[in-house]
């Protein structure tokens, strides 16, 4: 008799199909956890690419605004033999102080105010400044030489493409008024140019200007400048600095009015100076300037091959020439203009 128990079962071990299914679900999560890896490196590099190109424009904008101005490195006396008074003088709204220097002229009720450019101060030595200031003299006009905020030696502000500096530029004017100046002359050069044309669509003390190399901040010259350091797409970059200016700088590209400024008809006369060679304010802006200019005595001179803010040195006897007949006419334009609104 057989007393041994036959096994009622049989051992039951995972068939394949049973441990692929097991298997199948781990490697779905594996997939997934890679994918999920894989999209936040992506979305980390995205980022951080993000995070440097608008860096990149922070910085830009911040150098634009903060422009490095050299010392003084002499006066109207060492380099001309001019007699001189140091002036200080408030911007017309009050808002800061401003350094200068006045070059009186005996007997003159004429003065020319200069008006420097960008980067530069009241010198501003590759024009030069101060034998335009000698020359202007000579003519008997007295001179104001002054420093805008953005290159002020003690109490240095940003710059801001006209919005501060026409302030500025306007309490320039009414201290040659306080000195009994009855004929005012803007004389401006590069962005003092161009905050010359803003000064003078809100006064009626200027009775004529002189423009070299006019620079007037707008998202066409902006782009047009940054272009000749870095290529930068010119979308979104104008979009990002439009939104960085207010922030960095405190003033919108829309707060300045070069709009009005390319459309005015100005009631004083103005003489327009530009090189076709400009690497820095394309000359075809002062071609439009002066064509909307109906003054009689308003003029321009396109120079073949002159650069940025040096056609005096590179047409000196044909520069002063130009600027000494335009200055002979002033008096005639404003006697016109006078007569002109009494009638």
């Amino acid at each position: 008799m057989d007393l041994t128990h036959p096994r009622t079962g049989t051992t039951v071990s995972p068939r394949p199909q049973d441990r692929q299914s097991d298997r199948a679900p781990q490697l779905s999560l594996r997939l997934i956890r890679i994918k999920h890896i894989i999209v936040a490196l992506l979305l980390s590099v995205f980022f951080f690419l993000m995070f440097c190109f608008i860096s990149l424009h922070a910085y830009i904008t911040w150098v634009l605004s903060n422009p490095t101005v050299a010392p003084l490195f002499s006066n109207p006396a060492l380099s001309k033999g001019l007699k001189y008074e140091d002036v200080t003088f408030p911007a017309s709204d009050g808002s800061r102080n401003i350094q200068g220097w006045y070059i009186p002229s005996k007997n003159s009720t004429k003065t020319i105010v200069f008006s420097h450019g960008y980067g530069a101060n009241r010198e501003e030595s590759w024009v030069p400044m101060y034998d335009l200031a000698h020359f202007a003299h000579r003519l008997n006009f007295n001179v104001i030489m002054f420093d805008y905020g953005f290159a002020s030696p003690s109490n240095k502000d940003v710059a801001t493409g006209g919005k501060k500096e026409s302030r500025e530029l306007l309490g320039a004017i009414q201290l040659a008024k306080q000195r009994g100046a009855k004929e005012i002359v803007v004389w401006g050069f590069s962005m003092g140019a161009g905050t010359a044309l803003q000064t003078g669509l809100v006064t009626k003390d200027v009775d004529a200007m002189i423009l070299d190399s006019t620079f007037l901040l707008e998202p066409d010259t902006l782009y047009h400048n940054i272009r000749q350091n870095i290529d930068l797409p010119r979308h979104p970059s104008l979009e990002i600095m439009e939104l960085l200016f207010p922030v960095l700088n405190g003033t919108g590209l829309n707060q300045i009015p070069y709009t009005q400024v390319k459309a005015e008809d100005y009631p004083f006369p103005i003489l327009f100076m530009h090189g076709t060679q400009d690497d820095k304010a394309p000359y075809p802006i002062a071609e439009k300037l002066a064509a909307n200019q109906t003054n009689p005595y308003s003029d321009s001179w396109i120079v073949e091959g002159a650069h940025h803010e040096l056609l005096f040195r590179e047409h000196p006897r044909e520069y002063l020439r130009r600027v000494s007949a335009f200055l002979s006419n002033v008096p005639l334009a404003k006697a016109a203009e006078e007569k002109r609104q009494t009638n």
